[in-house]
């Protein structure tokens, strides 16, 4: 049964360790993350599903990554004394990645025990306070828009065969262009996808979202479009409003906070 459903950014400037003194400077992102960890912890998840762009990533074909433990490291975003671990689900990859084969499904599985910054983060803020968590990292592919919406649709059909309380997470920061200090440099195009995609998912259009211009992605150098399609899929033909907590951008890349109401 899938009882939680968000969208979160996974800026390394999220944690204070690499931060430093800018930490304050995304205060509203640190307050509407603070406000959903409290809704996930009310949810009581059993596993969450985490779509993330995780070190193992295929092409033609999405990744389900299975080890015991999964380790998070922050070293390639400077934080070189992190340390975390968690637990898979092995009987919902299991299902899952049948399942979703029956489905004709191009998806894959990744051994690979690491969780770099783009899962480790979100996991890091939002699931302090639920130790006994299961999780299932997930990984887009270099597939169409469409075939990430319709990937998002089958693994809904695979998820609702289990029994267990699940949340799915997808990760990601929009526009990379926001401002002549932001890390992919000024570009008018930042403002106009972060408006764009924002706006289409609070009126929750998929159709608008599928026809997004990849000239306009590529040049806003986001990275929360293809996870942001799977969940969608998941969430099709649900009952389902959507709430922006928050949005900032004070190092020049658009940090959205979105929590998907499952009404």
């Amino acid at each position: 049964m899938l009882v939680f459903a968000a969208h979160v950014p996974n800026s390394p400037l999220l944690m204070a360790s690499i931060a430093g003194d800018r930490v304050g400077a995304i205060s509203k992102t640190h307050e509407a993350l603070e406000l959903l960890a409290g809704h996930l912890y009310a949810a009581k998840p059993d596993t969450i599903v985490i779509i993330a762009d995780l070190p193992t990533r295929y092409a033609d074909a999405f990744s389900l990554s299975v080890s015991d433990p999964f380790v998070a490291d922050l070293s390639e975003v400077g934080d070189l004394g992190y340390h975390q671990q968690y637990h898979p689900d092995f009987h919902l990859i299991d299902s899952l990645q049948r399942e979703l084969r029956k489905l004709d499904e191009p998806v894959s599985l990744s051994t690979d025990p690491h969780l770099n910054f783009t899962a480790a983060i979100p996991l890091h803020i939002l699931a302090e306070h639920l130790p006994n968590l299961k999780i299932v990292p997930l990984s887009p592919s270099d597939l169409t828009p469409k075939d990430h919406f319709v990937f998002g649709q089958s693994l809904k059909h695979a998820l609702s065969a289990s029994n267990k309380r699940l949340a799915v997470i997808s990760t990601g920061d929009l526009s990379h262009t926001l401002t002549s200090f932001a890390p992919g440099g000024y570009d008018v195009a930042g403002a106009s996808y972060d408006d764009t995609l924002l706006t289409l998912l609070e009126e929750h259009n998929v159709v608008g979202l599928l026809g997004l211009e990849e000239k306009l992605r590529h040049a806003a150098q986001e990275s929360a479009y293809f996870k942001l399609l799977i969940l969608l899929g998941v969430l099709d033909g649900m009952p389902v409003s959507t709430n922006l907590l928050s949005y900032e951008y004070p190092f020049g890349v658009g940090l959205a906070v979105l929590q998907f109401n499952l009404e």
